[in-house]
């Protein structure tokens, strides 16, 4: 028996859908508090960051803007800012 869960159909499917017009806040990384940890890559639950040579690069492609990321972060080297063009 298959469950309908709203279009999520498979495991890992984020990959295969461009989320990131969903969201309200960008995550920014400020790369010199940033010491690579990967923290924020392992709680990232839309596999949107990726650490590379110690620089954590996000992919605006997926991310949601969901905040995990920042509350994560152990350096506070991420903070969530308003996207553009977006009226709050």
């Amino acid at each position: 028996m298959k469950l309908n869960l709203g279009g999520v159909t498979e495991a890992g499917r984020s990959k295969q859908n461009r989320t990131g017009n969903w969201r309200y806040f960008l995550p920014v990384v400020d790369q010199k508090r940033c010491n690579g940890c990967g923290t924020c890559e392992l709680f990232c639950p839309d596999s949107a960051i990726e650490i590379n040579n110690k620089l954590c690069l996000i992919n605006t492609f997926y991310c949601k803007g969901c905040g995990i990321c920042a509350r994560e972060c152990p350096r506070s080297a991420i903070t969530m800012q308003v996207e553009r063009g977006v009226a709050v």
